[in-house]
């Protein structure tokens, strides 16, 4: 755990006591800080208790003496409607921070990959860490996956973080100088919390904050808002290195014909075919692979070493994630796919698809999948967003609605045929039946280790 003493002797408030909250209470608390720690889940205030943190009802307590609140992500400071202690800081003038903002502050010295967009983030980081890693580099790997920020090791001026950033985390935080930020992609998404398109935007854009002339901006050219970012900060002097899966990109990092193409040296060099990164599957996976490729020479990683960094990455978890192949048909588990872009990333990869969807829908439905619909043999429908689903797919689709995953799984393997593929690829939040897509992944997994042979019942 990373130890956050710029507060020492000081009050500062923390909202939201999962995962990265109780992270930044603690370091808040060894750094000398006085904590004042709430959730407004009673059994997360009796956990934090039971850790030894001071908890006291934000709601209505004094904060006359609160120097900052660290709120969690999860918890809305703006849209649709900011929650009460967000708002009683707010009009306090407390300054609102992330935890992300508690390691940018406590470890100035070290360097930042900042990654963020609306899909492939994770696999980016991931992908960008694991190249660092096997080029001999103190790295840690962490933010919005996985490990949370402060409790990540602490490294020094050698050390390089590898940050997965969401765009509730960027409005938060402040003063993140990275070394390399990385914007792949902007669709809609979490709308209701920025206010509609435009904040979402503006919240992405923020990972190039206070970034000097020699840091530098990778930037996807495969939509227009990305490519909009890209010629604005061209046009501002700043040093942007292109990245694309569809088209040259002069100055960067693109894919021709499957070919990782490293132009950044202007030298239009084919790096690697891409067929040979079997974790990677998918065009999808192209543009991850020309971003952490920029990344990482971007930070001083030779060619080929990056390019051998790429071939033996083993993947992530719930993207994709091939979980066993029983009587010739796939399972393949990517419940991180929580909205219809994410899902048609996937659904393009295989044919004959036994495809089990669903939960709690974004804003869109998956009326935008219908190129996809030949691909899928068989729809295997679950949770809140089961009736309108039926409805799109009604005429195009055949499907059952399932109501659960273990029977949805159950249905998909009575119907899937040698060569084909059980794809769980929600297109749909988690919160209706799971606690968040990692669950519902970890559900479908230990669903399907119990269909091998020899399993136990």
């Amino acid at each position: 755990m990373i130890e956050v003493t710029g507060f020492k002797d000081e009050t500062v408030a923390v909202m939201g006591l999962a995962r990265s909250g109780l992270a930044a209470a603690e370091a808040l608390k060894k750094g000398g800080a006085r904590v004042l720690a709430w959730d407004d889940d009673a059994k997360k205030r009796d956990a934090a208790t039971a850790l030894g943190l001071s908890v006291a009802d934000l709601r209505s307590t004094d904060l006359s003496a609160v120097r900052a609140l660290v709120l969690s992500p999860g918890i809305p400071s703006t849209f649709p409607t900011p929650h009460k202690v967000a708002a009683r800081m707010r009009d306090a003038g407390i300054a609102i921070i992330s935890d992300i903002e508690l390691l940018a502050r406590s470890r100035r010295e070290a360097r930042y990959a900042g990654i963020t967009g609306t899909n492939g983030k994770s696999t980016t980081t991931a992908l960008l860490g694991h190249i660092l890693k096997e080029a001999g580099r103190p790295v840690a790997i962490g933010g919005n996956l996985g490990i949370a920020a402060l409790l990540l090791d602490s490294l020094g001026a050698d050390g390089i973080y590898v940050l997965e950033l969401s765009s509730y985390q960027l409005e938060l935080t402040h003063t993140l100088a990275c070394d390399v930020a990385i914007l792949l992609n902007i669709t809609p998404d979490h709308l209701d919390r920025h206010g509609g398109m435009a904040g979402y935007v503006a919240a992405k854009e923020r990972i190039f904050d206070n970034q000097s002339a020699r840091q530098a901006a990778v930037i996807g050219l495969d939509d227009a808002l990305c490519r909009a970012i890209a010629d604005k900060l061209s046009a501002a002097g700043r040093k942007v290195v292109p990245i694309s899966a569809e088209q040259a990109a002069p100055g960067g990092v693109y894919v021709a014909r499957g070919r990782l193409v490293d132009d950044i040296d202007h030298t239009h060099a084919e790096i690697l075919d891409l067929a040979e990164a079997e974790r990677l599957p998918g065009r999808h996976n192209w543009q991850n692979a020309a971003a952490a490729f920029a990344a990482a020479r971007c930070l001083g990683i030779e060619a080929g070493t990056a390019a051998q960094g790429i071939k033996t990455f083993p993947g992530l978890a719930h993207r994709q994630e091939l979980i066993a192949t029983i009587d010739g048909v796939r399972y393949v588990n990517d419940s991180k796919a929580t909205n219809a872009d994410a899902t048609a990333k996937a659904l393009a990869c295989y044919d004959d698809i036994c495809w089990i969807a669903g939960g709690v829908a974004k804003e869109g439905g998956i009326a935008s999948l219908a190129p996809y619909f030949p691909r899928i043999r068989h729809a295997f429908l679950i949770g809140e967003a089961a009736p309108a689903f039926a409805a799109t797919l009604s005429g195009q689709v055949p499907f059952t609605r399932s109501g659960d995953l273990a029977t949805a799984l159950n249905d998909a393997r009575a119907m899937a045929q040698p060569g084909g593929t059980v794809l769980l690829s929600p297109a749909c939040a988690s919160f209706d039946q799971f606690t968040d897509f990692e669950a519902r992944g970890e559900a479908f997994r230990h669903l399907v280790e119990a269909l091998k042979p020899g399993a136990r019942a």
